[in-house]
């Protein structure tokens, strides 16, 4: 009975410092993000899925109160983009096209965000149950997240060192596979940031306006996937003031309209309004507005739209586009 009486007092009192570090973790990051004035992070980004990683150099600005500055550059392309929040809006500015989308968005606040610590302290104040564990050098805590537009994505796991510092963030789905993974190379709570850093800036390398790209689709690139009893119901490339595009019309089920041309940097910098929300996918970050999805990739504009399709429905056929299915334009 003693030592029952024993094993029971180590366990309750193995428990208590157990949430007591994790009270006191929680509250070091809470003063870190709430007492910052502005901050900046920096780090690599990976968005995963079942056959490809997409790698981004990534760095995050804040300044109080609401504005947001997100750069991200693909490491495989050197592609660039901007998700902008200012006291105009939110804007996605991809600089070698010299040109901007300008969302009325509640972006970053209307889902979970893997990069911005705002977020991150959000998800986890709002979580019960959070798994806090001493994991080797870490230690981590598990949070729910909120993706309305890819539901599948269910919980994240942060690692802090022993400092209390966030070192690392992972995101993962339903089957406990990593989707997003987020690693920290520094945050700077005192980055003492103006407003101008969060100005919509035009591109300053001339070479992205003058750089001659072909206006010609010489393929058509065909996505991998489509909701089932859905097919390709006609195909054709019309001829444009600047070049070409090609329709593609899918029949069924979920019936829905796919177009492609080459992307055309602008001579000065345009922006283009639009109602909806900016959204991460397979190395590009797109334009997504109630029962369509814009995106440029590796040089061609898609547009892709169905009434019968949810966001979701949208994102997975836009996400299967791939460079390995293509047929060459006007065959």
């Amino acid at each position: 009975m003693k030592k029952l009486f024993i094993l029971l007092i180590s366990i309750l009192l193995l428990t208590g410092c157990a949430k007591n570090s994790e009270e006191k973790l929680i509250k070091s990051f809470k003063d870190d993000i709430n007492s910052s004035k502005s901050y900046t992070l920096k780090g690599s980004l990976e968005i995963l899925n079942d056959e490809d990683t997409f790698n981004y150099l990534v760095e995050v600005s804040y300044k109080k109160k609401d504005m947001y500055k997100v750069k991200l550059v693909n490491t495989t392309n050197n592609h660039e983009q901007v998700i902008l929040k200012n006291n105009d809006g939110v804007y996605v500015i991809t600089p070698n096209l010299n040109k901007s989308f300008k969302f009325q968005s509640e972006w970053p606040n209307n889902s979970s965000q893997a990069y911005i610590l705002s977020s991150i302290l959000s998800d986890l104040e709002k979580t019960e149950n959070k798994n806090y564990m001493q994991e080797g050098d870490y230690l981590t805590i598990n949070t729910d997240v909120t993706y309305p537009n890819n539901p599948d994505l269910t919980y994240q796991k942060l690692f802090f060192d022993k400092d209390y510092n966030l070192k690392k963030n992972e995101v993962y789905n339903s089957d406990n596979k990593i989707r997003i993974r987020l690693v920290i190379s520094s945050i700077d709570y005192k980055a003492n940031l103006d407003d101008d850093h969060f100005k919509v800036e035009e591109s300053t390398d001339s070479s992205c306006c003058s750089e001659q790209s072909s206006n010609v689709l010489d393929e058509i690139i065909y996505p991998l996937y489509i909701p089932s009893d859905t097919y390709l119901k006609t195909k054709e490339t019309i001829s444009t003031d600047t070049g070409n595009r090609s329709i593609l019309t899918f029949g069924g089920n979920k019936e829905f309209v796919l177009i492609e041309e080459p992307s055309k940097p602008s001579l000065e910098f345009e922006t283009i309004p639009i109602y909806g929300d900016p959204i991460m996918m397979n190395g590009v970050v797109g334009a997504l507005s109630g029962n369509s999805l814009y995106f440029s990739k590796d040089n061609i504009d898609y547009y892709l739209a169905g009434n019968d399709m949810s966001s979701q429905e949208l994102i997975s056929v836009a996400s299967s586009i791939s460079n390995t299915l293509v047929t060459s334009v006007g065959k």
